[in-house]
């Protein structure tokens, strides 16, 4: 394609170095990466320690957790360190490398430590950091092991098979939803996600009450029982965390009324009253045999670590919860009065999109969990008995359970996880060879999770929202229409940050942490709300503070260039977000005056390969806006239609809203 080279098409010369510098399948490379580099880590850290009921002296403890080099087992104890992508291709093997972690144990009175165990196998990603292919630079390198130099990677080698991850959309998380259920009624619900835990908790309404829901009680608990229990047990206290205003007041009326009457009044009753809810689960152990001291201490850890997990309570002081939970109940008594519109679900700023890192984190975490759960068996029943020998743990490791248990679902792409309650089919495909278009497309196709059999126009109408991040054209025919769709060429998928240094920011911007505060303060209508991440952070009096700061430290290179900052003026929220699968893409800077940070001589250092396109975004000349942040922006789409004091953003390229086939 040939342009122009007059102002007007100078940002659309800018075009294909994007390709050549992100490329179409970055995301997936970048997601699987950080799940080999971080997330593996934090998944092996919150099960770093395993112990016995059977002795207080053993225990196993996780030091490290690394991925090796490809390499193939040729045979007992034998393997093969210079495997490549083709041999296997070839041999019908996966191309794999081993998961190495250091211990340390107690063998009988002795502390031992071991490294470079290995647990298991890993399939590794064409192109990511960890192959080979990623080290060579010329044609001929690439020639002498078979390799197509343009082939983009992002998929694997499983049994000879080319296997690619599907993206799929997803429902956001740690994040207050209020929608209606499958009998249209308004429900607000939260799906909190750690990485030690994952639980869903609903506030459902029922004949003018309010009640809590989550998948370790056994029924459900009214809101204000579970506010005592939280600590707030003042009924004046537990209405100002919800609100003051008359609304709100009326609202929660029947609900203390109904704790009243149960006889609830002090913490502990409530503490005594969820006890007696909670699901306890013990293999071999009857649930009614369980004391009260022990059922009780099972009713403080659901409080604590299950309901609302994303929301910290380390020190044993819950009223960020409190809090959290007073939120929920308001913006649903705020629907339900009409005062605020239910949540829209197929909004793409309310969606996530998982790609190969975050569901392989998904399957490695329940299979290191169960890998765990089997040596305790062993450590269990050995320790039980007097034996001569002392129990040397790491001699019942076995490798085949993670190996197998990822393999066969990228063989055969169904993820079944019964820990997280999912069970997917076709979540990997065999790559299509017919043409490198088609090859192209399935890499940036996306998957959704509703049923396709189902005759329901929302999930399938388009969206404002997919503007430049969604193609509008692309979608097959019949049962798949609409929700099946493609990546634009300018989209990006981000991947997970660290928080601690956007906190540190936002604290130092003046944002009051929320746990000193009065309750009436937070609902005060001088304080906006502060949330990272779907997590309460504290209050701001002028958000814009806080949103242009963000935006600065973006644009000078000193947090990373995919937070994004936004506000949203029916929650008097401040969200910023930093978390992975958020759907993104570039836009030329405005500044005040009216002028476009891209200038020509920008434009010709990028031609000439002076400067990339990621230095274009370093420098704050271009940066990335997600869906959220894009609803406070104004982009023009030439530089003629910029208006001085008006336009902050101009596209790139009009181009990029479509897809590569």
């Amino acid at each position: 394609m040939v342009f122009n080279k007059s102002k007007k098409t100078e940002n659309a010369d800018l075009f294909p170095y994007y390709l050549k510098t992100r490329g179409l399948v970055k995301q997936h490379i970048t997601s699987f990466d950080y799940f080999i580099g971080t997330d593996i880590k934090k998944i092996v850290s919150a099960n770093s320690t395993l112990k016995s009921d059977a002795s207080t002296c053993f225990y196993l403890k996780y030091l490290d957790v690394y991925i090796g080099e490809p390499s193939s087992e040729e045979g007992f104890g034998v393997a093969n360190g210079k495997i490549t992508p083709h041999e296997c291709r070839l041999r019908d093997l996966t191309y794999a490398a081993p998961i190495y972690v250091d211990v340390e144990y107690t063998r009988g009175n002795q502390k031992v430590r071991k490294n470079a165990l290995i647990i298991g196998r890993m399939p590794i990603m064409l192109r990511s950091t960890r192959c080979i292919l990623s080290k060579l630079k010329t044609e001929r390198e690439f020639a002498d092991h078979n390799e197509c130099p343009h082939d983009p990677g992002g998929y694997f080698v499983i049994r000879g098979a080319e296997k690619v991850v599907l993206m799929m959309e997803q429902g956001c998380k740690n994040r207050i939803m209020v929608s209606r259920n499958s009998k249209k009624e308004l429900v607000c619900e939260v799906l909190s996600s750690t990485t030690e835990r994952k639980s869903k908790t609903n506030v459902t309404i029922k004949k003018k009450k309010y009640y809590l829901k989550h998948n370790q009680l056994a029924e459900e608990i009214p809101v204000v029982v579970i506010f005592k229990a939280l600590g707030i047990e003042s009924d004046y206290s537990i209405m100002t965390a919800i609100g003051e205003e008359e609304i709100y007041v009326a609202a929660v009326g029947p609900s203390l009324l109904e704790c009243k009457q149960m006889g609830i009044i002090t913490q502990d009753d409530a503490l005594e009253y969820i006890s007696s809810k909670v699901k306890i689960r013990r293999i071999g152990q009857n649930p009614r045999a369980v004391g009260p001291k022990e059922r009780m201490q099972h009713g403080l850890d659901f409080l604590r670590n299950s309901m609302l997990c994303h929301v910290p309570s380390t020190t044993g002081v819950m009223k960020a919860k409190a809090v959290y939970l007073g939120l929920m109940v308001r913006r649903l008594i705020a629907a339900d009065c009409g005062l605020v519109q239910p949540d829209d679900r197929d909004f793409y700023g309310n969606k996530r999109i998982e790609l190969a890192g975050s569901l392989l984190a998904l399957m490695f975490e329940d299979l290191f969990k169960r890998f765990n759960q089997e040596l305790r068996r062993v450590a269990d029943t050995h320790l039980s008995k007097a034996t001569a020998a002392p129990l040397d743990i790491i001699k019942h490791m076995r490798q085949d359970m993670i190996t197998n248990g990822v393999n066969s679902a990228l063989a055969s792409g169904n993820w079944s996880i019964k820990r997280f309650g999912m069970d997917r089919q076709g979540v990997t495909q065999a790559l299509s060879r017919l043409s490198y278009i088609s090859m192209l497309g399935m890499m940036t196709r996306i998957n959704s999770n509703f049923e396709k059999t189902r005759k329901v126009s929302g999930p399938r109408s388009i969206q404002c929202s997919q503007w430049g991040t969604v193609c509008v054209s692309d979608t097959p025919e019949g049962e798949s229409c609409g929700l099946v769709k493609n990546l634009a060429l300018l989209s990006h998928v981000t991947v997970d940050t660290e928080e601690e240094p956007i906190k540190r920011l936002l604290f130092n911007c003046g944002v009051q942490d929320v746990v000193p505060l009065k309750f009436s303060q937070i609902h005060d209508p001088k304080h906006f709300l502060v949330m990272l991440n779907g997590c309460l952070i504290g209050l701001i009096q002028n958000p814009y503070t806080v949103i242009q700061t963000v935006r600065l430290m973006r644009r000078c290179g000193h947090i990373d260039p995919f937070v994004s900052a936004s506000f949203n003026e029916s929650s008097r929220s401040v969200l910023i977000a930093s978390d992975g699968g958020r759907l993104c893409r570039p836009y030329v800077v405005v500044d005040e005056d009216g002028k476009s940070m891209l200038s020509l001589e920008h434009v010709e250092k990028v031609k000439s390969g002076e400067m990339t396109f990621d230095d274009l975004v370093l420098n704050g000349v271009i940066e990335f806006l997600d869906v959220n942040e894009l609803n406070n922006c104004e982009v023009s789409v030439y530089e003629k239609d910029i208006k001085k004091g008006v336009t902050t953003h101009m596209e790139v390229s009009g181009a990029g809203i479509f897809c590569v086939s």
